[in-house]
Formats: structure tokens, sequence, C-alpha cells
């Protein structure tokens, strides 16, 4: 066995997966986590990195240290805004379609109470909805969450927000719009300001200003999700959006028809 072969197999048994459950964890086959951890294949970049990020180790670490005998602290992430505790390593599940492709798993509103203590059992995450949007890049791994409430007006209650995987907390940028998976809230979509280097905290703001913003500690964060798209079954409206009330937009109506009567009686 390799080194790197070793690391693999210690460090899955470290998490309590089995060799099905890494590679449902990462995405790839049973045959393949086999293949790693008995030294007949070393994964590729990409699989490499998501093995890092799983294991919560750096790739160089995963590929030239014998991680066995090394101290547990040692095997930390020693940057802000990844995990501040060692008890609660961060294990994100996926699914795959028939051609190795990754599915974008759907969390209900009636789900998002489960999602808190289920989004790393990748038996759980296995039986959430599935779809996929052609448009999306492929080099991202993306969820789709359903809100509720009105506290990110426009988008009403029952909007889909599909987020894409940040794995780096720290890359959180002030003002955007982000899911989190937090232990306090449970599942929020709200814009969010990132002060985890100064006091490990995040500021978060509802787009409807009638809810007050709030902090949470970055110790609370379990998972973020980049806003990427939604899905609503609700139309824009016209008139509410340029500030035209119904009765405004039909005298500009009105004002079009006579002008084009005029035209058509020269």
């Amino acid at each position: 066995m390799t080194l790197i072969s070793e690391n693999i197999k210690w460090l899955r048994k470290q998490k309590g997966l089995t060799q099905g459950g890494l590679a449902e964890a990462i995405g790839i086959k049973r045959s393949l986590v086999g293949a790693y951890e008995e030294g007949r294949a070393d994964p590729r970049l990409h699989n490499l990195t998501k093995l890092a990020e799983l294991f919560e180790v750096s790739v160089d670490a995963l590929i030239s240290k014998d991680l066995l005998n090394l101290d547990k602290e040692d095997l930390k992430f020693e940057e802000e805004g990844r995990r501040w505790s060692g008890d609660k390593l961060r294990v994100l599940s996926l699914t795959v379609d028939q051609e190795e492709k990754e599915n974008i798993e759907l969390v209900p509103q009636k789900a998002a109470a489960g999602y808190l203590n289920g989004y790393a059992d990748p038996e759980y995450v296995v039986e959430l909805p599935k779809f996929r949007l052609p448009s999306l890049p492929r080099n991202g791994t993306y969820r789709a969450f359903e809100i509720s409430g009105d506290s990110m007006l426009p988008l009403r209650s029952g909007t889909i927000v599909v987020g894409e995987y940040l794995s780096d907390w720290n890359e959180i940028k002030n003002g955007q719009t982000y899911v989190l998976l937090t232990e306090s809230e449970g599942v929020v979509y709200k814009r969010v300001f990132n002060y985890l280097k100064e006091n490990k905290k995040l500021f978060l703001v509802s787009d409807n200003r009638s809810y007050a913003p709030y902090e949470i500690a970055g110790k609370d964060l379990l998972e973020v999700w980049a806003a990427k798209a939604f899905i609503s079954v609700d139309f824009p409206d016209p008139a509410a959006s340029n500030d035209l009330s119904f009765e405004k937009l039909a005298d500009v109506v009105k004002s079009l028809q006579k002008e084009v009567n005029k035209l058509k009686a020269k």
C-alpha cells in the first residue's frame, strides 16, 4: 500500500464511513474507493480535492504525510472559516446520476428541520428529490432549498433557491445572498456580510427591511451555499417593480392606445 492509500483508509474509518459511504459522499463508484485504498489507483486532482475537503486535511497532507502517526490537532484546518472544532468535521454527502454527474438535491420546506440532522448522512441525502439544470457550470456542486416566509421579498415563500457549495467560508462576499445551514437557526437564506477574520461572525440581513439584521457565530456554521439561481411559480409584477399602481399602469396603456390611433388616422 502507498502512503496516500493508507491515509484514505485510515481517515475513512475515523469518519465511521464504509467504502460505499465514502464513494457516495464524493460522488464516485465504491470499486474506485477500493482501488485507492489497495494502492491500485491514485485519485485524480478533482477527487483528491474532494477527499481533502471531506477529511478536513490539506491535499499536501493527504498525499505526503503519515497521518496515522500525526497528532489529532495537526489534522485540523488552521484557517478560520473552515471549522473551529475538530469534533464537528463537515461531511458533504452527494448523489450522482447514471452518467456519474452530480445531481441537484432539493431540500423542501418540510425537510429543512430534518436536513439539520441528516445533511452529512448519505442515506438521508439520497432520499431527497433530485433534478438537474443544464445552464449551471459543471465544475460546481449544487443544492436547492425551498425558502419560507417573506423576509427575502421579492422572492416569495416557496421559491426554490439553487446554491453552489462553498468550501472556504472566507470566500463569502459581502452583500451577496447565501443559503446557510447553522446549528442555531437551521436553514436560512440571507444577504451576508463576512466578519469571520475580524471576530469570527457573520452579519445576516433580510431584503425585507421590516426584519432586523442579526449576527451568528462562525462556529455555528455547518454549510454555506452561494445563491446562483432561483425557481418560482410567481411571475414578477411589473407595476410593483416600477412603483406603478394598477391605475397608473392603465393610464399609461390608454395613452399609448391614443398615440397608436393617431398614427393610424394619418
